[in-house]
């Protein structure tokens, strides 16, 4: 990998960046953009993993307010997730990392009006444990 020559902080920012728009409704694949960082600068590990999973997290939070701003006459009700979300409130937003589902779980715990601070924990809880298992296969 001699060819890509990317500094430690640049690959940092982009790596945020990268974290933060995969969390959105845009697709995107951050799990790549950590697990090359590490590779090239593996001394950047826990910088690295502190700020995926604040950009993925905070992308993550970014489509919650966008379901809280959904008026709440709007009926998810035909959704298959949205009795399991109200039954097991913010602890369901661990699976907030997985494709496609994750961001509908965040969109639809905003339009229940969850608990905000519940919710980024939870996200951030899942979102580092995908994030640890991405960089310690970048490691081996």
């Amino acid at each position: 990998m001699t060819w890509l020559n990317i500094s430690a902080e640049a690959g940092l920012w982009g790596l945020f960046a990268a974290s933060f728009l995969s969390a959105t409704l845009l697709p995107g694949g951050s799990e790549v953009v950590l697990f090359a960082l590490i590779k090239l600068h593996p001394e950047t590990l826990w910088p690295a993993l502190a700020l995926a999973t604040l950009g993925n997290t905070l992308g993550g939070m970014s489509s919650y307010a966008c379901g809280r701003w959904l008026p709440q006459w709007q009926k998810f009700d035909a959704w298959p997730w949205h009795s399991r979300l109200q039954r097991w409130g913010s602890p369901l937003l661990l699976l907030s990392w997985v494709p496609l589902v994750g961001d509908a779980l965040c969109v639809a715990a905003g339009w229940l009006r969850l608990n905000g601070l519940a919710c980024a924990l939870f996200m951030a809880l899942g979102k580092a444990a995908r994030y640890a298992l991405v960089a310690q296969g970048a490691l081996w």
